[in-house]
């Protein structure tokens, strides 16, 4: 009985991985994203898995270790290159990956939950790469540490609670650590968890092509096709990385945060990884700390909403909605800004220029979007009317 069992599973895995799958006949190279993404992730758990059996979470002992695993350790420069430069390349491939669903629509019905899988992803990988920044106890490392969990102290009746629990005391000490340490190492696989649900969710619902159509006759085999079209994006991508990790490991991180921390000595300007400067350039430009954390998780629950923002679409690609195209190339600009003026002082005009472009996110998706979906009702009806003319 057993026997037949693991059979039956073997076989479900084999048809929901993508062998089988029936995927859109016209899919670019936009889609390959998401199948980079997993692969990245892959290589940051491996790595991930190896470093732990070096690291120590000591507030006295974690920056010697990270510098013994440099300098000492056969290979440990390599493995943490690895580790170090595949969270950038993991934020890379998912912030174009989203990307292209927003500018093609992927979210809309019936993918609903699948755009919301993603997203829960997408948080997750945010908490994941603040705590692994944490974890080296540099300088930058750890004054990012006392200022973003500060911010929980604006939390109402609740605040000072939680931050003594994150801390495990009064002030960012060896618990801290001991604490970030644990929930970092817990965090990749509950996104492998919920990323083997949003490859469920994606096989009941098939994926969106770049016509916005759905069609049962234009379908091809995922395999051997898409296959091979992925394994050729996965070579391009990877030479970069290998270059990167190879030729200049160091060129993504901070120079500060290769001092020890130092909790006497705070650096002149305090910033996070680059795949987090436009959340900080979001939290930075309200000079009130309750209002820019509100904003701040606001910017990332508007898209959590954009499926039940803009419903009822009636053409999805952006290839024949020109007021989407063009709110969705102001969106990539306001984020680049923002992204750009985060990792720069708080200091006029950039604090005024931050506010602006935060501004305009916000228009972007509550209004210029939905304007764009209203016009295209507009233009679908004109037409609809005149054909029955």
């Amino acid at each position: 009985m057993a026997r037949f069992w693991w059979k039956g599973l073997a076989n479900y895995f084999i048809k929901v991985s993508g062998i089988f799958y029936r995927s859109p006949l016209n899919l670019n190279y936009w889609w390959n994203f998401g199948s980079l993404a997993l692969y990245f992730l892959i290589i940051q758990i491996i790595t991930g898995i190896i470093l732990a059996m070096f690291y120590n979470p000591s507030a006295y002992l974690a920056y010697y270790i990270i510098m013994e695993l440099n300098n000492d350790i056969y290979y440990g420069w390599l493995i943490r290159s690895l580790h170090a430069n595949g969270a950038s390349f993991f934020f890379l491939c998912v912030y174009l990956h989203m990307f292209r669903g927003i500018y093609y629509c992927s979210f809309a019905y019936p993918r609903q939950s699948l755009w919301v899988t993603g997203m829960i992803i997408f948080v997750l990988m945010i908490i994941t790469a603040f705590l692994g920044y944490i974890l080296p106890w540099g300088q930058m490392s750890f004054w990012a540490a006392m200022v973003i969990t500060s911010l929980l102290a604006v939390i109402p009746e609740i605040g000072a609670d939680l931050i003594f629990l994150l801390w495990g005391g009064y002030s960012i000490s060896d618990a801290t650590l001991h604490r970030f340490y644990s929930l970092h190492f817990t965090f990749p696989f509950l996104i492998l968890i919920v990323s083997i649900v949003h490859l469920f969710l994606l096989h009941e619902f098939g994926s969106n092509n770049p016509l916005g159509l759905n069609s049962e006759l234009d379908w091809i085999p995922f395999s051997p096709y898409y296959i091979l079209k992925d394994c050729l994006s996965l070579m391009i991508m990877l030479i970069i990385f290998s270059y990167i990790v190879f030729a200049i490991p160091d060129a993504l991180g901070h120079p500060i945060n290769y001092e020890k921390a130092n909790f006497l000595i705070t650096p002149p300007h305090i910033v996070p990884e680059w795949y987090l400067l436009f959340f900080y350039a979001v939290l930075r430009s309200i000079t009130n700390k309750l209002l820019g954390f509100i904003c701040m998780i606001l910017s990332i629950f508007i898209l959590f909403m954009l499926p039940y923002l803009l419903k009822g679409l009636i053409i999805r690609s952006g290839m024949f909605r020109p007021w989407h195209a063009i709110s969705f190339w102001l969106l990539v600009v306001t984020c680049l800004q923002l992204g750009w003026i985060g990792g720069l002082p708080v200091l006029s005009p950039f604090l005024e220029v931050s506010q602006w472009y935060v501004l305009m996110y916000f228009i972007i998706f509550l209004i210029l979007f939905p304007i764009g979906v209203f016009i295209d009702k507009l233009v679908y009806n004109g037409l609809f009317l005149k054909s029955d003319i």
